[in-house]
């Protein structure tokens, strides 16, 4: 058996609970947006979550990557208290922190697709890819939301994400 790096076993443990506490979040979200539209198109970036929680846990199994409980315990908290605040704090600030999340969430999976490639393992990488590429267009629906909200550029200073700033460098063109 292949032995992984720390890193990485602790970023698939932790994409596997980050991915449930998203699709929590996004059911929440999806409940207070007004437009029919909108909600389904929360529902399907939530299908993805619960999707890529999926496939990560595969990647999991196939190294006898145990689940973590604290993470479980951790991001079930989590998806929950965002899922309940969007009923407390209006559209704005779910869409721009979904997007802010997607954003780094990119990183993410390309960070494990180098940290496979330093021991010579390519066989995740069409998946990976995939989760990295879907999550950019996560961010970019969210970023399209905002993007002309008179809120976007105070946020945008303090939280580092926004119309100029993005965590990942995957270029929109890099997704049709």
């Amino acid at each position: 058996m292949i032995q992984l790096q720390p890193e990485l076993i602790n970023l698939l443990q932790l994409a596997y609970s980050a991915e449930r506490a998203a699709s929590f979040a996004y059911q929440g979200h999806a409940a207070v947006v007004k437009l029919q539209e909108e909600k389904e198109s929360i529902y399907q970036i939530e299908l993805d979550e619960w999707e890529h929680r999926a496939e990560v846990l595969k990647i999991m199994q196939s190294y006898n990557i145990p689940i973590s409980r604290w993470y479980e315990m951790k991001y079930f908290i989590i998806g929950k208290i965002i899922s309940m605040s969007c009923y407390l704090i209006g559209w704005f600030m779910p869409m721009y922190f979904a997007g802010r999340l997607e954003s780094g969430n990119v990183n993410e999976y390309y960070r494990m697709i180098d940290l496979f490639h330093q021991l010579n393992i390519t066989k995740h990488d069409a998946i990976l890819t995939e989760m990295g590429l879907k999550e950019k267009e996560h961010e970019i629906y969210f970023l399209n939301k905002i993007k002309q909200h008179k809120w976007l550029p105070f946020f945008e200073k303090v939280f580092n994400w926004g119309n100029s700033k993005s965590f990942n460098s995957v270029n929109e063109n890099e997704l049709k």
